[in-house]
């Protein structure tokens, strides 16, 4: 599955553009529940706006969805769902407040305005690349742990828990396009003698 992009705060960014005030909230999130919360709480921190536009992608699910929030239809929400898009950037709302400075812009110019104010704030933050990973559990022998653990981390495979008992459970975090040549690799480097099983899949 392809990586992507998100948010790791809220953050904001403000233009003026002929007399009108473009604030842009962006803000991280996982679920639909939390679209609504974040909406009321950017009106209550932004009273009385002519519009609150606003653009959102949710990566569970694929959901994606715009507002034009009484804009003309495709001036407002769409162009954010653009940048957006463009960027690669999921578990992401991003609402665009107004200010009515008194001067139309015409649907062109919203739609610049818009998406340009979108723009902006994603441009001044770093956003965080997550990829998915398939979660293995080994079973490791102790003459094999050291040995092991130092050719893991040669790799870039990611280690995570270790138990000792009887044997040492690891667990190693793979890159899903990688995990064919891990599995092969470790078959070969440890001739079999290191069981293992994967256990599921994880974002990081």
């Amino acid at each position: 599955m392809e990586d992507f992009y998100t948010l790791s705060q809220v953050i904001t960014g403000e233009q003026v553009i002929e007399k009108s005030r473009f604030i842009a909230v962006a803000v991280p999130l996982t679920t639909l529940e939390q679209i609504e919360q974040s909406i009321l709480k950017i009106r209550e921190d932004y009273p009385n706006a002519r519009h609150y536009v606003y653009a959102y992608r949710l990566h569970d699910g694929f959901i994606e969805k715009s507002s034009d929030d009484g804009e003309p239809q495709g001036t407002g929400g769409r162009p954010v769902l653009d940048i957006l898009q463009h960027r690669n950037v999921w578990n992401i709302l991003v609402v665009v407040v107004r200010y009515f400075g008194g001067i139309l812009l015409g649907t062109g110019g919203l739609s610049r305005a818009y998406g340009g104010t979108a723009r902006q704030v994603l441009s001044e933050t770093e956003l965080k690349k997550l990829t998915l990973y398939q979660v293995f559990a080994l079973r490791v022998p102790y003459e094999w742990f050291e040995q092991l653990k130092y050719q893991l981390y040669q790799h870039s495979w990611i280690t995570d828990k270790e138990e000792f008992s009887e044997v040492i459970k690891l667990v190693v975090h793979v890159p899903e396009q990688e995990t064919e040549l891990f599995t092969k690799w470790l078959d070969d480097f440890t001739r079999k003698q290191v069981p293992y099983e994967e256990v599921g899949s994880i974002w990081g």
